[in-house]
């Protein structure tokens, strides 16, 4: 998403230089979103951009793997032999967290590439008996598919809730019946021991049968290659940009899953793994590639995601701190609910539970920086977007 983006976002600011686009998949580059969805499901055989690079003059080099970067040198090495360049932007996304002890196991899957979706497509049209480990964003969006394809679905936590990484526990909670609600089960403080052959041993001993594991731990930025080349990573592994998404060597730009950036409106360092993201920072990259960092761009984005889950449209925007005070619109056992954070009587983030509306006001008003009054904030009848002051 986030190479692709770059790469016409370039054309469209005018930029007249050539542009090749490497991929290490051997597929035309594709959207991500629905391989959790109509693609897991066989509702679409897959996701590819409607873009015609050839028309845009834009190279495309697919199966084609960076392996090495000399900056000094302006060479990227690749698994077919090095590319000069003039600008480099690494656009090379998140790869997933394995289970340890997992990997080469038959049955055991990731979920983050098309061939991934389409080895777990005849599991599910199956209706076998599938665990997922990990209930986060993509091991409730499996769930839901699996249920919804007739499986029978258990879901491991070591956490004490769904949603550990993202939400507060108060919050979390309610998202935990939903589980059930869909006929699925989940098991939160739930450790896994070791994978055998049809079953998933947990430390307590039992033992669920499993005819395939989906394991959703997490992902980590793809930066591996990066090391030695002198651009600096984090301690999270993501290419640390500045607020153009520049990295620490000259011509190298990043953006996407694997960059992380200084947000002024946070006051902190963002690592942001959503699709919207790798959809932003693109116009970012190419404003500043084509019009120069003195006139280009500044990255400082509300970040923004959504997930389908157990039949509820769930979406985010911004980013909340624990300390942050937590206001309540709406009954949080029912259909549509909203959560909103307030720092110093400002809104920063919400998360919205079938109240799309909910989510476009507050988004703007996060955008202006805006204070809200918390009892008209609290007043689910009242729109949002009345409760700033």
């Amino acid at each position: 998403m986030a190479g692709v983006q770059t790469a016409v976002a370039l054309r469209e600011q005018g930029w007249t230089g050539t542009i090749t686009l490497l991929g290490a998949e051997p597929h035309r580059p594709y959207d991500r979103p629905p391989l959790s969805k109509a693609v897991l499901l066989g509702k679409a055989e897959g996701s590819a951009f409607e873009v015609d690079f050839a028309s845009l003059g834009i190279d495309l080099e697919l199966g084609r793997e960076a392996t090495r970067l000399r900056p000094a040198e302006h060479l990227l090495e690749t698994s077919a032999g090095p590319v000069a360049y003039d600008v480099l932007v690494v656009a090379t996304g998140a790869q997933p967290i394995e289970l340890p002890g997992s990997q080469g196991l038959p049955g055991v899957h990731l979920l983050r590439t098309l061939d991934d979706a389409e080895r777990l497509r005849p599991v599910l049209a199956g209706q076998r008996d599938v665990v997922a480990v990990g209930a986060g964003w993509i091991g409730a969006e499996f769930a839901t598919a699996a249920r919804e394809a007739g499986c029978r679905v258990t879901v491991v936590e070591a956490a004490d809730r769904p949603l550990a990484g993202a939400l507060p526990a108060e919050v979390a909670a309610h998202m935990a019946d939903w589980y059930a609600d869909s006929g699925a089960r989940l098991l939160t403080g739930a450790r896994v021991a070791s994978l055998e052959p049809g079953a998933v041993v947990l430390a307590d001993g039992t033992r669920l049968p499993a005819d395939a594991v989906l394991v959703g731990i997490g992902a980590r930025p793809a930066t591996d290659w990066l090391e030695g080349s002198g651009v600096t990573l984090a301690a999270d592994r993501s290419v640390i940009t500045d607020d153009r998404l520049r990295t620490s060597v000259p011509d190298v730009y990043a953006v996407g899953d694997c960059a992380s950036f200084p947000s002024a409106r946070y006051g902190e360092r963002l690592l942001v793994h959503h699709w919207d993201n790798a959809l932003q920072g693109p116009r970012t990259v190419a404003g500043n590639i084509v019009h120069g960092t003195a006139e280009g761009p500044v990255y400082d984005p509300v970040p923004y995601f959504w997930s389908e889950q157990f039949g509820r449209f769930v979406q985010y925007a911004g980013h909340h701190d624990e300390g942050d005070e937590l206001i309540w619109r709406g009954d949080p056992t029912g259909a549509a609910w909203t959560v909103c954070w307030v720092r110093g009587g400002v809104l920063v983030a919400l998360l919205a539970v079938g109240r799309p509306r909910d989510l476009a006001q507050g988004r703007k008003l996060i955008e202006r920086g805006a204070a809200i009054d918390r009892g008209r904030a609290a007043n689910a009848s009242v729109q949002l977007k009345a409760a700033a002051l």
